[in-house]
């Protein structure tokens, strides 16, 4: 570095001569860089003299050697990332490398399904029907099965229901319900549609339902449609009696002995029918 002459270091005033040679020296000190530049860009000296600065070309990871910036070199600096998208994994060497899948890991099976380990531990897509059952699929148990739950609930938009079948074997059926708080059927009795305001034929959808019967309806009790057991009521909610044809085979009045081909429900009246057999029903109530 030159030497400046300054006037607090000599004691008096400078001359001309001195004044020269403090800008002179300036001068020749000066550190000059290049013309233009990119901003935040890395300025590197040029040369060996000190005094003047170039722009940073190197592109890449950078380290330094004794001061001196130079791209690093992958696999001898740092690790080199794999080409490609994937999983990675670290070789014998330290080295990262893609992970080559069913090798190093178990590869997800294409498409989009439920999933099953096979027996040799990869994934592959399960098949509905084999492996679980489908959603919305009609289910048929062939072996004994055990549902730990506080309730069965059969749900859907408008109703449900459960049908226990006979074995395909003959024997004996034992539906086994718990002694309490149990309720089996019906809670009370519906009514199967509206008021029949026309001749209406019972039908097997009525069974264990009452028949309203409004202004000039009636009601026609068919032959060989009904089984042993089953039970049809029958409301009169007119002012008048309605009449019931029998065109069954056999029908009684409960408690006498007399076929009846047709019966009059008194008005407001009920009538209940029990189904002996497809052939001969009682009815009981307000009938005659």
């Amino acid at each position: 570095m030159s030497t400046i002459v300054t006037r607090a270091g000599k004691g008096s005033a400078l001359s001309f001569a001195e004044v020269d040679g403090n800008f002179t020296n300036l001068n020749t000190d000066k550190v000059e860089g290049q013309s233009a530049s990119v901003d935040s860009e890395i300025a590197l000296f040029s040369g060996t003299g000190g005094k003047t600065i170039k722009r940073a070309t190197t592109t890449g990871v950078l380290k330094a050697s004794s001061g001196v910036i130079a791209a690093a070199t992958a696999g001898t600096d740092y690790l080199e990332p794999p080409s490609g998208t994937a999983i990675l994994k670290a070789n014998s060497g330290g080295a990262l490398a893609n992970a080559t899948a069913g090798t190093d890991y178990l590869a997800p099976p294409s498409g989009t399904a439920i999933l099953k380990a096979n027996s040799g531990g990869a994934l592959a897509n399960a098949s509905a029907g084999t492996d679980y059952v489908a959603p919305g699929t009609a289910t048929t148990f062939t072996a004994d099965q055990t549902f730990n739950s506080t309730r069965l609930k059969l749900a859907g938009s408008t109703s449900g229901s459960a049908t226990l079948n006979a074995p395909a074997i003959a024997g004996t059926n034992t539906y086994t319900l718990p002694p309490d708080a149990t309720t089996l059927g019906y809670r009370n009795v519906p009514q199967s549609g509206s008021d029949k305001t026309t001749s209406y034929t019972l039908a097997t959808t009525d069974i264990g339902e009452f028949v309203g019967v409004g202004t000039s309806g009636s009601i026609t009790i068919p032959n060989s449609t009904f089984a042993a057991g089953d039970i049809v009521s029958i409301f009169n909610n007119t002012t008048g009696n309605i009449t019931i044809t029998c065109s069954i085979t056999t029908a009684y009045i409960a408690g006498t002995n007399t076929d009846k081909d047709t019966m009059t429900l008194a008005t407001r009246g009920v009538a209940t029918i029990l189904f002996i057999s497809g052939t001969v029903c009682v009815v009981t109530g307000n009938v005659s």
